[in-house]
């Protein structure tokens, strides 16, 4: 079952400043833009349009559009961090030589995913300039790398080795979790082939539950598979 992964607002976000309501609004601005049209097609003064702020705020929340295409990295890093870090973590009362609490975890880690990176319309803007990155890699990549993919990889890869018995600094486990997760991913790289492939109109939870269902058959399938062997 996909759980619905979006949060009522916070205290904070209720009580933010001028200044940080026009930062977040420059963030968000520049993520569409830098991800639909790339970093170098896109001027200061159409992401400050799209945000409705003076382009001179631009200047002075991030000293200029790079620190501005860092910032969205940044951004991407914590909104990350905050759906997938309790999934992630090491339950505390989970013994280390128990597969099948580690099976369990990486069933709660492809629900959470699916139910952002497939469900979530605020997802694509994320992966779009994520893909823009890895084809024209800045200092944002690097902070995206550093922040999200290292740690989740290896953490991914650890939780695997649990359930598996395999080595977690394996090529074939490294390239096992590469697998596991393009599978989710692909649903969003290529939705509007997949809507028009499935009759779908609309891509919500309902939907990527029954992509999560699948991507689970799949992994229970590698698992009793390696376990047999």
């Amino acid at each position: 079952m996909i759980r619905n992964t979006e949060t009522a607002p916070s205290a904070r976000d209720l009580t933010r400043s001028p200044a940080e309501q026009t930062r977040g609004a420059l963030v968000h601005a520049a993520l569409k833009l830098f991800g639909r049209q790339g970093y170098h097609a896109t001027s200061t003064r159409e992401i400050a349009a799209l945000a409705k702020a003076n382009i001179g705020s631009i200047a002075y929340h991030f000293g200029g559009k790079a620190g501005l295409r860092a910032a969205c990295a940044n951004y991407i890093v914590e909104m990350i961090g905050q759906i997938a870090g309790a999934a992630l973590a090491e339950p505390p009362e989970a013994p280390k030589d128990d597969p099948e609490a580690a099976h369990r975890q990486l069933n709660l880690i492809l629900d959470r995913m699916a139910g952002f990176v497939v469900a979530r319309p605020e997802a694509g803007e994320i992966v779009q300039f994520v893909l823009r990155e890895l084809s024209q890699p800045s200092e944002a990549l690097d902070i995206i790398y550093e922040g999200v993919f290292d740690p989740v990889h290896r953490r991914l890869c650890a939780i695997w080795a649990r359930a598996s018995g395999e080595d977690a600094d394996s090529d074939r486990t490294r390239i096992t979790v590469f697998t596991m997760i393009g599978q989710v991913i692909y649903f969003r790289i290529a939705r509007e082939a997949v809507m028009r492939r499935m009759g779908w109109t609309a891509i919500g939870p309902a939907e990527a539950g029954m992509v999560v269902d699948v991507v689970r058959d799949n992994l229970d399938a590698v698992l009793a598979a390696l376990r047999r062997g």
